[in-house]
């Protein structure tokens, strides 16, 4: 049994192309169940995000399995074989298992890190298991994929510096008041980035939210998502005082703060720390409130190089991701390489006890009662013990080709050599 991943994502496929074969969610048990009955396929699970679409498999022949899945990504979403190929990558074995292990950590994201793909294939994962599309070995595997992201996690510090300008600022406020509940964050101008700072301040507990634009329905349709108030643009400087932080992006072509409002502020404040997030390119706040006491002002410049500073941090923290991701592949491979060697063992001990028992019980009927059940016991016992014998060699073989690299061939050696079937190989991994 192999585990073989087919798909693709951002690094390979551009947005036209991943729309294309994107599993919508009300479709993915139906083609899920597509994927098991693919005969060269035991188990599946597709994960499709709006950066990659993905599809996990339990192989039964490792070629024909990757064609299968090739074929059925092309044919389920009526897109052309050749022109899918080229986006396509394919990992199998030793390599599908570490490809695995870094999307759920998050190594192979876009932004390496961010927590919302672990959530993306535990989904997947679901999904799957509802439909009866995954069995022992999946499950195996998608639960020691989720376990290594946690691990991942814990060890590492690889989450925890902002690699956005919005969630630098949000780490920068921290720095400056400690904690931010209670604290309350003006935002000047109505566009997305201001959106994005505003809300993650939020989240981490800042408890009020100014809104002023140069357009108030604009500032009150921004205000209500975020639960706050609207002010009007006119009197925004008059409510500085009242706030711990402002973000501002107008898009203005100068100043719409002075170091004069601020200075204002600042005497209203009695000099209370003041965090000013300007994200404005021409910039919104005048540079020079930034050599006024306890204000701590930061363009877009400056919040830039704390985000590339942090990515640097986390490319040092993926280094030591990739080390426990490659450390717990080889804990998983040697697990699948029993799947083959254990029902082999099994199956070998039944067959020489079945033809033991069998002749004990001939030799037993040609001495009809001339045997006393001592004696019996003894014949008993006696076949026992050559079967035991005989066995040892063959079974401490298999046991120490569990870490070889040709464990399957000399799995297909012993079964072939004493005549053990195929349909007891797979029967420890059925669903």
């Amino acid at each position: 049994m192999d585990i073989v991943v087919v798909g693709l994502s951002h690094k390979t496929a551009p947005v036209a192309i991943r729309e294309q074969v994107a599993f919508a969610p009300d479709c993915l048990h139906e083609a899920l169940r597509a994927v098991r009955d693919l005969p060269s396929v035991h188990e599946g699970v597709i994960v499709s995000t709006c950066n990659r679409v993905e599809v996990y498999a339990a192989a039964r022949q490792r070629e024909e399995g990757i064609e299968a899945l090739i074929r059925f990504m092309a044919e389920y979403h009526d897109v052309g074989l050749e022109d899918l190929r080229p986006h396509l990558y394919v990992h199998a074995g030793p390599d599908a298992v570490r490809h695995v292990f870094r999307v759920a950590s998050s190594l192979d994201s876009m932004v390496v890190g961010e927590p919302q793909i672990l959530g993306q294939v535990k989904d997947a994962y679901e999904k799957a298991a509802e439909g009866s599309a995954t069995g022992l070995v999946l499950n195996k595997f998608m639960h020691k994929a989720f376990s290594v992201a946690k691990r991942v996690r814990t060890e590492t510090r690889i989450a925890q510096s902002a690699v956005s300008v919005s969630f630098a600022a949000v780490e920068l406020a921290r720095k400056i008041f400690g904690e931010l509940q209670g604290k309350k964050v003006m935002v000047v101008g109505a566009g997305e980035m201001c959106e994005l700072a505003a809300t993650h301040l939020m989240e981490n507990g800042v408890s009020e939210v100014q809104v002023t634009n140069r357009t108030l329905a604009r500032a009150e349709a921004l205000a209500e998502k975020l639960r706050g108030r609207a002010i009007p643009f006119e009197e925004f400087t008059y409510h500085l005082p009242e706030v711990d932080i402002v973000v501002s992006s107008t898009g203005a072509p100068h100043f719409v703060v002075s170091v004069e409002d601020v200075r204002a502020a600042m005497k209203v404040r009695r000099q209370k720390p003041l965090f000013l997030i300007d994200i404005a390119v021409p910039r919104d706040i005048d540079p020079r409130a930034n050599d006024l006491p306890n204000v701590y002002l930061y363009d877009v410049d400056d919040l830039q190089g704390v985000v590339e500073s942090n990515k640097k941090e986390r490319a040092k923290e993926a280094e030591k991701a990739e080390a426990l991701v490659a450390e717990e592949v080889q804990g998983f491979l040697a697990w699948l390489k029993t799947l083959e060697i254990t029902p082999t063992i099994r199956a070998l001990r039944e067959k020489f006890d079945a033809i033991r028992q069998a002749e004990v019980q001939k030799t037993l009927r040609n001495f009809g009662e001339g045997l006393t059940p001592k004696q019996q016991k003894s014949v008993e016992a006696m076949s026992q013990a050559i079967v035991n014998k005989i066995l040892h060699e063959p079974t401490l073989y298999l046991k120490q080709m569990s870490d070889d690299p040709e464990v399957d061939l000399s799995v297909d050696a012993v079964r072939r050599l004493f005549g053990l079937g195929e349909e007891e190989r797979h029967e420890e991994t059925a669903p």
